[in-house]
């Protein structure tokens, strides 16, 4: 979880997303007022971006997988195996209500179909030039487990560090190239828009998807204390009420590694005993997205209603995204942005989305990154719970069989 965490602070981030409000409005008004010319020098800037975008996804992938499954902590028994279970059902469960809500929702709005341009729009760069990657995004998933899960093994030092630095270069452009370029990527992109009439639809769509994605965070983070509540027999208002100084401080620093400190202290106030928050929280910083992934399909599915060659799949369709989606996330760089980089790679290959497509996909995730992050912390809190109980049991277990044997 190191992308970006000293890069960008949350006063840093939201500088950022100034930045790309700045560049959605200069890119719609040049798209509207400007020569033809200047579009396509913008269409040129997009262009070579998003081959370079394309370029490191793969690496993205390989590198933060191998390096956060190589890193997961060993010899913890069966909490281990219970905490990843939990937090990946977690997440799966999330991404699949996120999905059935906004496919009704965002189907449903009027003229959302037909409104990312596409490849045969007239305007078009100056020039056109490919990077293709190394390798495509399957063969980077399954490289990164297979080295990641032989690393763990084998604890092979070697391998751990060629993994761990590979990550840091990763970082490295990121957070000085790809990140600072993104507010002159998406001026491309909604420059295109404007010029061919299609972006106040876009900008609408927008709006309702952020306020459909905050409402989302909410109900799933309603849902996991309250199933949490009855089972434990505590009172689920309570529960999140303690867990709610964790969910503001994730909306500040909008990094859910910044906020473990906050999540810690918050989590044994609800009655987590300190060495299982000490062992849950940090893993579940890594592995526990769910707020990421209601964002991330909420929005992957507005962005296919908005597309011309997109249709929107039914949930059987669209879930080996969810369930592929859930275990990139387990790697995602938990700073701002970490999600929606990782992910880009699963959008390109098994939903089809093309450069116009992932360039909205940054825009809508960068809007409301912070309360994703928020999500994503604020329902560890409950997985911590869980893991709780289960620990207790096995620490009774053992007494319960010598009382039954005597």
């Amino acid at each position: 979880m190191n992308f970006l965490n000293h890069s960008l602070s949350g006063a840093s981030f939201m500088k950022l997303i100034l930045k790309l409000i700045s560049g959605i409005l200069v890119g719609i008004l040049l798209g509207f007022f400007a020569p033809d010319s200047i579009i396509r020098t913008l269409l040129t800037i997009k262009q070579l971006g998003g081959q370079l975008i394309g370029f490191t996804i793969p690496l993205i992938i390989l590198f933060y997988i191998t390096s956060g499954i190589a890193s997961l902590p060993k010899n913890s028994g069966s909490l281990l195996g219970k905490t990843v279970a939990l937090s990946y059902g977690s997440t799966i469960i999330a991404g699949s209500l996120a999905f059935l809500v906004a496919s009704v929702v965002i189907a449903g709005l009027p003229e959302s179909t037909a409104t990312v341009a596409s490849s045969s729009d007239k305007l078009t760069s100056f020039l056109t030039l490919e990077i293709p990657p190394l390798f495509g995004v399957m063969t980077a998933l399954a490289t990164a487990f297979l080295f990641g899960l032989g690393i763990s093994i084998t604890d092979s030092q070697n391998l751990r560090k060629i993994a761990d630095e590979g990550r840091n270069v990763i970082d490295l452009l990121l957070a000085k190239v790809i990140i600072p370029f993104l507010p002159l990527y998406i001026a491309g992109v909604f420059a295109e828009m404007s010029a061919e009439g299609t972006v106040f639809t876009t900008l609408k769509t927008f709006g309702v998807v952020l306020t459909l994605a905050i409402i989302m965070h909410w109900v799933w983070i309603t849902i996991q204390y309250t199933i949490t509540g009855l089972v434990l027999r505590q009172s689920p208002i309570k529960l999140i009420k303690n867990m709610l100084p964790a969910y503001f401080t994730a909306v500040g620093t909008m990094s859910s590694a910044a906020t473990i400190p906050v999540t810690l202290r918050q989590t044994k106030k609800n009655g987590v005993d300190d060495s299982i928050a000490n062992f849950t929280i940090p893993l579940c910083a890594t592995i526990h997205l769910s707020g990421s992934t209601i964002t991330l399909v909420t929005c992957s599915t507005a962005v296919m209603a908005l597309s011309q060659h997109i249709a929107i799949p039914s949930l059987l369709e669209m879930l080996p995204f969810i369930m592929m989606l859930g275990i990139t996330m387990i790697a995602a760089p938990g700073a701002p942005g970490g999600a929606v980089m990782a992910a880009l790679g699963l959008m390109a290959s098994m939903l089809g989305f093309g450069e116009a497509e992932l360039a909205l996909m940054i825009a809508l995730y960068m809007a409301q990154d912070s309360f994703g992050t928020a999500c994503n912390i604020t329902g560890d809190g409950a997985i911590a719970l869980w893991v709780n109980k289960f620990s207790k049991e096995e620490k009774q277990q053992p007494a319960i069989e010598a009382q039954q044997e005597s």
